[in-house]
């Protein structure tokens, strides 16, 4: 399907206000707070789909957004994890997305609102994930009841927050939906030369700027940054869905392979002409809403598999 013009403004709008963060990014004066304010505002009119309820949770000491559907089957949750680059973003962009994937699922939705660089770098959003998801397990919830999603930084979250819950002697969720993964800092993959110019939304440029920001003298190849270099063995079933226009379509596809090389079962998705978190936009795009549903379904065939083993 290609791209209405109704889509296309809404990812004019997006790319005005990340093209702020380069600035920034740069050392070159400017206000965060007003810049994040922006970017959020930007993404936050995705609308809210009608049936959920939108309420605040303390994690832990991490603050959250949680997003209840009008019927949660099994206790489910999904735990997801906002993208915006590690610099940007937070849950009052993804009422939208995470108000249809709570209803698909029939999930209660919760997003950790987690620390930021440059002024929390590597590894504060990972700490404060997975602090997140140990605050469920500590309410009493089961791992079985508990899946994980995220895109973008977020995606790449999906499997680091995993392999940190493993090395803590953590329970592991159920499964996982890393949506247009940001996998590889090292940024090797051959579509980050091939799609920079193509994918409407991210260019190398900017990914090195905040990767730089992030990272703040770590190494890009760092298993808890960039989970294609992560010892993954022993992690629940994962989705991977990118977007053939991806300049992260190589480093995803890499992804996929070096969870099913360590026997982690894995199915990928590649969307053709799909850009950088189509989801986003599944209210006024077929893609999106098509895409959310693979993702819940998927979601509920390892929820389900949990609850009841002879299905």
């Amino acid at each position: 399907m290609p791209i209405t013009p109704v889509v296309q403004q809404h990812i004019d709008a997006w790319n005005e206000a990340s093209a702020s963060f380069g600035p920034l990014l740069q050392g070159k004066p400017g206000d965060w707070a007003v810049e994040r304010e922006k970017y959020v505002n930007v993404l936050a009119q995705h609308p809210t789909p009608d049936g959920v309820t939108i309420t605040q949770a303390d994690m832990g000491g991490i603050a959250a957004t949680v997003v209840t559907p009008g019927c949660v089957e099994d206790g489910r949750i999904l735990l997801y994890i906002h993208g915006g680059g590690y610099i940007a973003g937070s849950p009052a962009a993804y009422h939208g997305l995470a108000g249809h994937y709570a209803r698909l699922l029939k999930a209660v939705v919760y997003m950790p609102d987690y620390r930021l660089a440059p002024e929390h770098p590597f590894p504060a959003a990972i700490v404060d994930t997975l602090a997140s998801y140990k605050w469920l397990l500590d309410q009493g919830h089961s791992p079985k009841s508990i899946a994980f999603s995220g895109d973008s930084a977020g995606g790449a979250m999906v499997v680091s927050v995993m392999v940190a819950a493993r090395n803590a002697g953590l329970a592991l969720p159920a499964a996982g939906v890393a949506i247009s993964p940001w996998a590889n800092l090292e940024h090797s993959g051959s579509s980050m030369m091939t799609r920079d110019g193509i994918d409407p939304t991210v260019s190398l440029t900017g990914l090195n700027l905040m990767a730089n920001a992030f990272l703040n003298g770590a190494l890009k190849n760092n298993p808890e940054a960039s989970p294609v270099f992560a010892d993954v063995r022993g992690l629940p079933p994962i989705l991977v869905q990118i977007g053939e226009s991806e300049v992260m379509l190589s480093d995803a596809m890499r992804l996929a392979m070096h969870l099913a090389e360590n026997r982690v079962r894995v199915s990928l998705e590649v969307w053709p002409g799909m850009f950088h978190v189509w989801h986003m936009f599944a209210a006024i795009l077929t893609e999106g809403m098509e895409a959310l549903k693979g993702a819940a379904t998927f979601l509920e065939g390892a929820l389900r598999a949990d609850v009841d083993p002879q299905r």
